[in-house]
């Protein structure tokens, strides 16, 4: 029998433990694929006004679906050759050279690897179509989608992956000539036995981990601006130690107060779910700590983007209660601006409000230290209400401030209490308001100057004569920036959206060239193509890494079913029930899968709390979305590998 026909052979002998593996390869070639194809398309950038941001998107993500799908191979490999040492020490128990094993896995490796580089190719370009339109439906396009290819993706692909090809294989080279022959009938057994340290420093480190994960999350909601870099580095630091300490230590030794409690009289099913639990935990600690870490920032990375797209209408709206806003007395403009809008036939709902922009200081009472002057515009909540503005109509001298950047400025500012005094320049004969909260949302159009300030009409009628009755008022007026002025805003609401894109076209001839047109359609449509192209990439490359992580434990487990085999025999031989025996393999697979889940989930949750202060919405529906899908994914695993035990448990007898 030829080398060749060894490794052909053997292929087809271990292609139902690789044929998982050989999928994962596949589906990261074809994504890579895809990624490089967008990354050379041009067609949607243009629609893009040119934007080199997309690009550049999906090169960075080529990136990182490179480093994962490293990883994955590393590790799978590693795994591999671990299960196949008996089989490759009895090739050299047979005559064959270190060197004949090594070229015999280097061309197993090759054939592989070369195989799903070929496939993966073909199914990228086959796929890459719905790709295409999900990815212009995410960015909110229209009308048809063009294919093309590019042979520069076709050579990109091939070369990266080439290289990752090459690589594992002087992986394998490293560790052939590196094992010795009695490694390679030990190699199973390696890591199986805990020590056993005593049990005081145990129990220290078992808290330990707990308290550090703890410690982690309370530090979360503590974050300050000031100190975002430590804060992060902090957090980072104690949550990746106590997840450490919870895998190598914290859950071995629970599982001994267990069984200590129980006097060592386990029963069957605490057997088979705890006991090699017990004695493989802490030997597969690192990779655990590795799977849980990452997961967590992968479901953050998720639940985020997932959020950013979910909330892009509302806060849009927050920071664009109207769909247009033209300032002050350029009355011209809006009614030219208006009769444009007949002119094509879109129905608007025009309303104007009043203002007056002054300078004030805002400061805590009773505290007499100095406060910064500021400028703010005062506006009536009577005439807001009018134009559908969903705003209270606050007491006579009371105001409320509409902020929709609140969420953040609560990291940079210490925290405020209510109410608050607002004193009024020039108005500054001993009446004061009253700032009694601060709402998370702008009463009028973000982009307009000044911080807003929402009162009853009467506080603001009485504010604005008394301004108009100041001596030098006409003379402020002429000033290029006036202190003090009346202000007013015409507003339009075009209630029908497929009317917004062209109302949007024909506010823009009024905007001043070189300056950013702010109207909804236009910012909404900015915030959707960010986001949709941030979904679209973390969907993705989460799903990839959700399915590396996944098959890790798969191959884990498939090593250690076919490890407790002659377990299973004897258990059979001994009158157990294959029922009986399943029941403890699925609490065994509920711990292994679960735990790292768990923790990942709850990393990721307050990951994600943090992180919630840049979206003014609430984001918990898209993100318990994110991570119900995730959970849901992951247990896919979990019904594999109880197929396979379900296999081993059956042949047992």
């Amino acid at each position: 029998m030829t080398l060749f026909e060894l490794v052909l052979r053997s292929m087809r002998k271990n292609m139902k433990h690789y044929y998982l593996y050989f999928f994962v390869f596949i589906f990261c070639t074809s994504l890579y694929f895809v990624f490089a194809t967008l990354q050379h398309d041009a067609s949607i950038p243009d629609r893009m006004n040119g934007s080199s941001v997309f690009s550049q998107s999906f090169l960075a993500a080529g990136v990182l679906l490179l480093f994962i799908v490293t990883v994955f191979t590393i590790y799978a490999n590693r795994l591999f050759l671990n299960r196949r040492s008996k089989e490759i020490g009895l090739y050299q128990l047979i005559g064959l050279t270190k060197r004949g094993v090594a070229r015999f896995l280097l061309l197993e490796n090759i054939l592989l690897g070369l195989g799903a580089l070929v496939v993966g190719i073909v199914c990228g370009a086959l796929v890459y179509r719905i790709f295409l339109l999900l990815i212009n439906s995410l960015l909110g396009f229209e009308g048809p989608v063009t294919v093309k290819f590019s042979l520069s993706a076709i050579y990109q692909t091939a070369a990266v992956f080439a290289a990752l090809i090459l690589f594992t294989s002087i992986q394998i080279l490293w560790i052939t000539y590196r094992t010795t022959l009695i490694d390679l009938f030990q190699a199973e057994k390696r890591h199986e036995h805990p020590s056993t340290p005593a049990s005081a420093v145990n129990a220290v480190l078992a808290l330990l981990g707990i308290a550090l994960i703890l410690y982690g999350y309370w530090h979360a909601g503590q974050i300050s601006e000031n100190t975002l870099l430590l804060d992060s580095l902090a957090i980072l630091g104690s949550i990746i130690a106590g997840t450490y300490l919870l895998f190598r230590v914290t859950i071995g030794w629970l599982f001994d107060r267990i069984r200590r409690g129980a006097n060592g009289h386990l029963g069957l099913i605490r057997a088979l779910s705890l006991a090699p639990l017990m004695h493989r935990m802490k030997g597969q600690a690192n990779s655990l700590t590795m799977i849980t870490v990452l997961s967590a920032m992968t479901l953050t990375m998720v639940a985020a983007a997932y959020s950013f797209y979910y909330s892009a209408g509302r806060d849009t709206r927050n920071a664009l209660p109207y769909d247009f806003a033209i300032e002050n007395g350029e009355t011209n403009a809006a009614k030219q601006f208006g009769e444009d809008l007949e002119a094509k036939g879109i129905r608007f709902v025009h309303q104007r409000v009043e203002a007056i922009r002054l300078r004030g200081k805002i400061s805590e009472l009773p505290s007499q230290a100095p406060v910064e002057e500021t400028t703010l515009l005062v506006m009536p909540a009577e005439q807001l209400r009018q134009t559908g503005a969903d705003v209270a109509v606050p007491v006579p001298r009371d105001a409320v401030m509409y902020n929709g950047n609140a969420k953040i400025d609560k990291l940079t500012q210490a925290q405020s209490h209510f109410p608050k005094t607002i004193e009024l320049d020039p108005l500054m004969s001993g009446d004061r308001l009253h700032l009694t909260e601060i709402v998370n949302r702008f009463a009028m159009n973000y982009n307009v100057y000044g911080d807003q300030l929402v009162v009853s009409e009467s506080t603001f009628k009485a504010l604005k004569a008394r301004m108009i009755a100041l001596p030098q008022y006409e003379q402020e007026l002429k000033e290029e920036y006036p202190r003090y002025a009346t202000v007013s805003f015409d507003t339009f609401q075009v209630p029908d959206k497929s009317q917004r894109k062209d109302a949007s076209e024909a506010y823009a001839s009024y905007v001043p060239e070189g300056s950013h047109p702010f109207d909804f359609e236009r910012e909404y449509r900015d915030k959707l193509q960010s986001f949709g192209l941030l979904i679209f990439i973390t969907g993705f490359l989460g799903l990839v890494f959700l399915i590396s992580t996944g098959s890790m434990l798969y191959f884990k487990q498939m090593t250690e079913a076919e490890q407790e085999k002659h377990s299973f025999i004897i258990l059979r031989q001994l009158g157990f029930e294959t029922k009986d025996i399943l029941r403890g393999i699925m609490r065994k697979q509920l711990f292994v899968f679960t735990i790292p889940l768990a923790l990942g989930i709850a990393h990721a949750a307050f990951a994600v709390k943090t992180v919630s202060v840049l979206v003014p919405s609430s984001i918990i529906v898209p993100s318990a979305t994110a991570m119900g899908g995730y959970v849901l994914i992951y247990f896919i695993f979990v019904l594999l590998t109880m197929g396979y035990y379900k296999k081993i448990v059956n042949n047992a007898m």
